[in-house]
């Protein structure tokens, strides 16, 4: 294992056959066991970012390392057992909520070891596990997608806008879940937020990505309240999102 858990080096990607560069010689390094913050303007990369991470993509220069292998390399199995995604709007696969567990499991070739604990573990009464999942509320939706996740032996989350879907009170419980799940675990997170008091309580690191670059990339406390750059002062300010 290396010191860096992500490894970007002069990526970039193209969408619309090569038309549109959504990330431009993108190069940083996510340390081991660390919450990173993603934040800027709509459009600026941050998701295709994350999906470089578990080969949802696939950079059109450049590399990706994961824990010092090109994700290239890996077995996309592997990959996708290893990096967890969640989404800002959790798809709940048909049948029960211990359905959506066990079809994780069958999926990555594990087994599910007790449903009802990887329930508690995100919240969630064990009642919920023959519930219809598509009944849930958006809350107890985004538990379960984390739940799902959870099956396989994760050690790096991608989470997309994981709480913009859902009200104050159930966004801060999730929040407060995966931090606490990042604690026990030391799980690096790489998270990507359009709520800047969110990234302000939960980054250790956060990066500030415009047009496809790292405008900025150092520890929370410093982004929020030093910031270097003269975009990221602006960016605080409101001037743009």
């Amino acid at each position: 294992m290396t010191d860096y858990a992500v490894t970007f080096k002069q990526v970039d990607k193209y969408f619309q056959n090569g038309t549109q560069k959504v990330l431009h010689q993108m190069t940083a390094e996510v340390p081991q066991g660390v919450i990173l913050t993603l934040v800027g303007p709509s459009g600026s990369g941050k998701s295709t970012l994350l999906s470089l991470c578990n080969l949802m993509l696939t950079p059109d220069h450049g590399e990706v390392f994961i824990d010092g292998k090109e994700v290239r390399k890996w077995n996309v199995n592997e990959l996708r057992k290893y990096v967890g995604l969640a989404f800002q709007t959790p798809t709940m696969l048909p049948g029960t909520v211990e359905d959506n567990l066990m079809l994780a499991a069958r999926l990555h070739q594990v087994e599910l070891q007790d449903a009802e604990k990887k329930l508690e573990y995100v919240g969630l009464p064990t009642s919920l596990l023959t519930r219809n999942a598509a009944e849930l509320s958006g809350g107890q939706k985004q538990r379960v997608a984390l739940a799902r996740t959870l099956v396989n032996p994760t050690s790096i989350l991608l989470l997309d806008e994981v709480t913009s879907a859902l009200d104050m009170s159930s966004a801060r419980e999730i929040e407060q879940l995966i931090v606490n799940i990042q604690k026990q675990e030391k799980k690096t997170i790489l998270w990507v937020t359009h709520d800047l008091e969110q990234a302000k309580r939960v980054g250790d690191v956060t990066w500030l990505l415009v047009d496809g670059e790292v405008v900025e990339a150092t520890d929370t406390a410093s982004f929020f309240q030093q910031p270097k750059n003269e975009i990221t002062r602006r960016f605080l300010k409101g001037e743009w999102s």
